[in-house]
């Protein structure tokens, strides 16, 4: 390109050959690095353009926010979705499916700031039926020892919720509202739903429900169709579930 071609005659005028290539390199590859940016950018955007249009689902472009309407979409100091879509949902369900990123700044002893991104990929839906049945429910993933379980849990506002399955137990830890019904709870988590959850779901799946909003999450942006279809899918049995058990 003229760009590399300059850098080398410049380069090679002021202090010689061996200089003017390796800025001609240098440029290059920047022209290589800008190129290549630029068509990862514009097959994001098709990819995601092409997903939503086969599957029927309205789609925003740039960055959006999502209602603060569960813990996950509440944290960090800053937070925005990419990539939204609303609809029928693969699955068979209502609701958005979203690439979600919060940003934690951190600020050292000598005024320096840091900032942390936290990237996950969330489909939402509304079940308001479930709110006069429980109020809260964090169904996460489990992240430590079960022995330390008990140590942990006098600083939670949440109660746990204690099943005799090793299957969960190994996969999970869920908490549910301080004034919500154990019984209930302990119905909703039947073993058929446990072993599905456990076996049948994206991998690091896990949901939360607040006042009739569920949120369902994976770590990371997913980029991939059979990741979001089987993502969609999953939340949607999650729903279902909830709404079900509700009706009961």
């Amino acid at each position: 390109s003229v760009a590399v071609i300059g850098g080398f005659v410049a380069g090679t005028l002021a202090v010689g050959a061996a200089v003017g290539a390796g800025a001609a390199v240098a440029l290059a590859l920047l022209v290589l690095l800008i190129v290549f940016v630029l068509a990862s950018g514009a097959a994001k955007e098709d990819f995601f353009s092409h997903y939503a249009t086969a599957r029927g689902l309205t789609r925003a472009s740039g960055k959006s926010n999502l209602p603060p309407s569960t813990p996950l979409l509440r944290k960090g100091d800053r937070r925005y979705a990419e990539q939204v879509m609303n609809g029928t949902l693969p699955g068979g369900a209502a609701g958005a499916l979203a690439l979600y990123t919060y940003e934690v700044e951190t600020r050292d002893s000598d005024g320096n700031t840091d900032t942390d991104y936290y990237r996950f990929t969330v489909v939402m839906h509304d079940v308001p039926s479930v709110a006069a049945k429980v109020a809260d429910i964090n169904c996460q993933r489990r992240s430590g020892f079960r022995f330390m379980d008990g140590a942990e849990d006098v600083f939670r506002r949440m109660q746990r919720l204690e099943l005799e399955s090793e299957v969960l137990d190994k996969n999970f830890e869920i908490f549910y509202g301080t004034q919500d019904d154990e019984v209930w709870m302990k119905q909703l988590f039947s073993p058929t739903f446990i072993v599905w959850m456990s076996e049948h779901t994206p991998e690091k799946f896990a949901w939360e429900l607040s006042a009739g909003s569920l949120c369902c999450y994976v770590r990371g942006h997913y980029d991939n169709a059979a990741e979001l279809d089987a993502m969609c899918e999953a939340s949607g049995a999650v729903a279902q579930r909830l709404v079900a058990e509700a009706g009961e």
